[in-house]
């Protein structure tokens, strides 16, 4: 039965005035905590002058926030993203002063500073409030969610001519950015507690569906185990020479970085030449929080357009979609507060218990893990949040807390179960506003890679891998060299967000011109890379043995390294190790001696892949791997590394809805983030074949979300 119109502008007055007498409540319950905020005159006024006060400077702070505010956030778009988080709550407490001056009566003053914290508490309570009293109202929900389908339908008027036809199940795809499947697996299990009683899981939500509904599958990344090559394959179809996170390209002496927003944009054009299409995405489809854009058209935090400038980035306009509300700036702000304390005690208390290994955690690490476990969470769900209401047909999107934590607290700490808990939350309002969307959703969870624990080469050996190149090349080495900077995705995301300049890293030039017989030597995780600029082309053993006799032994008898792939003239990729060990990966001569025997199997196929890369390195060096322990040491500073072989990092996960088709054949494995795109691609196919759900929800399930 229709709802009378009266009844609905009834409704809706009523909770205009609710969030109002809110404000003005609390106003009047600031004015009396804080001294610099008054809403009397100083010879004082009566309680109802007061009220009156507070009721004028309330409303018309809601005036101005629901009119001008819009209006701001879009003049403001070529300010830098991240700072306008914090520029949110000065422009509030401008409203605010603007407001109580713009008020028809009363003598309300308040202190610019105390105006940011006036301003920041009412628009919380006044969210708040309108959010309660909305989810409360099945009908004010129902009509949101009709509008949004509304918008939806005019959006794809082009569907068979019919805008009113249902629409085939859509597709979240939510990557949890470095979370192998052994971490998976052991945050869905229950844990002992006190008493011969246990505890519920790490992730109950995710632990609820792998029970029910879905099912878990370890793939096997590329010899590349990092985001750059994984989330390339992944959402383009192609990672083909992506030999590492970073990777010197002699042709034009520049240094490829697979988070850097020019070498991101580079790799996307690259890889859509070489697959032949556009991406994943490319049907209706949303990238989010990724390095790539994977053909999608709606695009928020994606690194390869980030270096766009005004409204061609497209991609900034996720902060913006956040920000507008400063209810959102507000929660977020604390939350951000917060993590920066938590970060400064979990550090201060592994130091105390002087865990090792350890790497430092000091300077703007705090401010980058907050900006990843906090900031970009936020934006990232609530853009995820927004497509599905909307009724996009694919979503991929990049959660990167777990990895950025990781790297610096290692894979199984303390500190990551905090981080897996809080992903578990978002996970479950995602999947809890799925139920509510205006057409069937798959959830799909995967991760890119995993991470392995162990110390870093520099803490464990006493030298860098750049030392023992130039010790093996007879080169002085530096008394005090400087260590290879973490590439961490949310380090460069952050930098991006502040509109700061790609930065050079040491102790690598980034970019080289001219010969030059200093050799370059990069660290992705593990794995090494060494190139010598005064050689053309691919460098062979041959050529480097002629240059730099000692180099190759020095480098593949050291006791933490694995391995080396080097190319011969005469025999093609050639893998060295330790107590001279040789193999010849074409001929397979040495097989039964190979160092690959020891990184599982696979390990050979990896390397042979990436041996034909054209712009593989003229040394490409991975660390050795403890066998017990899966500990392998990384060139970078980071405790939880992942980029090359050993351990964990080379194990990622999906988790699928069981209505789907198997990934792979049972008993076949999945290997190679290109063949994990085949698989998203058939899921997306099967999808648009299936056939579409007409029922609405039913009224109780609209009572019981409690979300928006």
């Amino acid at each position: 039965m229709q709802v009378p119109r009266w009844r609905t502008l009834g409704k809706a007055l009523f909770r205009v005035l609710v969030v109002w007498a809110v404000s003005t409540v609390t106003m009047v319950v600031l004015a009396a905590v804080l001294p610099d905020f008054r809403l009397q005159s100083a010879d004082g006024d009566s309680a109802t002058r007061i009220a009156i006060t507070a009721a004028a400077g309330a409303g018309a702070f809601g005036l101005l926030s629901a009119l001008v505010w819009p209006v701001l956030v879009r003049a403001l778009l070529l300010v830098p993203a991240f700072v306008l988080g914090l520029l949110v709550f000065f422009l509030n407490a401008s409203l605010l002063l603007l407001a109580l001056d713009l008020a028809p009566v009363g003598n309300g003053t308040v202190g610019p500073e105390t105006a940011v914290v006036v301003a920041a508490v009412m628009s919380a309570a006044s969210s708040a409030t309108s959010t309660a009293l909305t989810v409360h109202d099945d009908g004010a929900y129902r009509r949101r969610l009709a509008r949004l389908a509304d918008r939806r339908r005019r959006r794809q008027d082009a569907t068979a001519g019919d805008p009113a036809r249902p629409l085939p199940p859509g597709t979240v795809f939510l990557q949890l950015d470095g979370v192998g499947h052994d971490v998976l697996r052991d945050a869905l299990r229950e844990r002992p507690g006190t008493g011969g009683r246990t505890r519920p899981p790490l992730m109950e939500h995710v632990a609820a569906w792998a029970a029910t509904t879905h099912r878990l599958t370890p793939w096997r990344t590329d010899w590349s185990s990092q985001t750059g090559a994984s989330q390339l394959g992944i959402l383009h179809g192609s990672n083909e020479d992506v030999p590492a996170f970073r990777w010197y390209e002699k042709e034009s002496g520049e240094v490829m970085i697979s988070n850097r927003p020019t070498s991101a944009a580079e790799l996307q054009r690259r890889a859509a030449a070489r697959s032949g299409h556009a991406g994943l995405l490319t049907d209706d489809g949303a990238s989010r929080g990724n390095l790539f854009t994977g053909g999608a058209d709606q695009l928020a935090l994606v690194l390869s357009i980030a270096a766009r400038r005004g409204r061609a980035n497209r991609s900034r306009s996720g902060y913006f979609a956040y920000f507008c509300d400063p209810a959102n700036a507000a929660r977020t702000a604390a939350s951000f507060i917060a993590e920066l304390f938590r970060e400064i005690g979990q550090s201060l208390a592994a130091k105390a218990r002087r865990d090792r290994p350890r790497v430092g955690r000091g300077g703007l690490y705090p401010f980058i893990r907050a900006f990843a476990t906090v900031v970009e969470r936020d934006v990232v769900v609530a853009a995820v949040i927004g497509d599905i209401l909307s009724g996009r047909t694919a979503v991929y999107a990049d959660l990167v807390a777990y990895d950025e934590v990781a790297h610096h607290s290692g894979p199984r700490s303390r500190d990551t179960h905090q981080v897996l808990r809080r992903l578990d939350r978002s996970l479950a309002l995602i999947a809890k506003v799925i139920d509510h969307a205006p057409r069937d959703y798959r959830l799909v969870l995967l991760s890119d890679h995993g991470q392995s624990p162990g110390a870093t080469f520099a803490d464990r050996y006493g030298l860098t891998l750049q030392d023992l190149v130039r010790a093996g090349c007879g080169l002085p080495v530096p008394r005090r060299a400087r260590r290879t900077r973490s590439g961490a995705e949310a380090r460069v995301a952050a930098r991006a967000a502040l509109r700061r300049p790609e930065a050079a890293e040491a102790p690598e030039r980034e970019t080289r011109r001219g010969p030059s017989r200093d050799p370059v030597v990069l660290g992705s995780g593990n794995l090494g890379l060494v190139s010598f600029p005064d050689l053309p082309g691919r460098a062979s053993r041959e050529d480097i043995e002629r240059h730099h006799p000692a180099l190759l032994r020095t480098l593949a008898e050291h006791p933490g390294i694995g391995f080396l792939l080097v190319r011969s003239a005469e025999h093609g990729p050639v893998v060295l190790g330790r107590d001279g060990a040789e193999h010849r990966l074409d001929s397979g001569e040495g097989a039964e001696r190979s160092p690959l025997n020891a990184f599982g199997p696979g390990a050979v196929e990896a390397v042979r892949r990436t041996a034909g890369f054209p712009h593989a390195a003229d040394i490409m060096v991975n660390s050795a791997c403890d066998p017990a322990t899966g500990a392998v040491h990384a060139f970078e500073e980071q405790i939880g590394s992942h980029g090359g072989l050993g351990g964990e990092q080379s194990r990622p996960f999906l988790l699928w809805p069981r209505d789907l088709t198997p990934p792979v054949a049972d008993g076949a494995e999945l290997v190679g983030a290109e063949r994990v795109h085949e698989v998203l691609r058939r899921w997306l196919d099967e999808a648009a074949a299936a056939r579409p759900t007409t029922d609405p929800p039913a009224d109780e399930e609209l009572a019981a979300s409690r979300v928006l």
